[in-house]
């Protein structure tokens, strides 16, 4: 298969999934054991993409200055500190774990 055609298929099976979605009665997500893996499959999701992004490089682990700055943005959400001063706080140390890297 070329890039194109798995793009294409990968594509219809996205939609082809979403439009399931659409076709499930809403009745289907009131059992309690359905709701609970429904909210939890989400968070596990978001947990994977953001762990991916952070030491993810190609096929390989790269740990830099992402993984401090995500571990400072996740100690100061868990003290409920806003979130504009997350990620303001996660970005400064980035840019300083970066800056005395280049010194080095």
């Amino acid at each position: 298969m070329t890039t194109w055609q798995i793009v294409i298929v990968a594509s219809l099976a996205c939609f082809a999934l979403k439009a399931v979605g659409y076709v499930v009665p809403a009745r289907a997500f009131e059992h309690p054991r359905v709701a609970r893996v429904a909210s939890l499959l989400t968070v596990a999701l978001l947990a994977a993409l953001i762990v991916v992004q952070t030491v993810g490089q190609g096929q390989a682990l790269q740990v830099d200055a992402r993984l401090p700055a995500v571990g400072v943005a996740a100690v100061l959400y868990a003290l409920k500190v806003p979130f504009v001063l997350v990620v303001i706080a996660a970005a400064v140390v980035a840019a300083l774990l970066r800056a005395l890297a280049g010194m080095a």
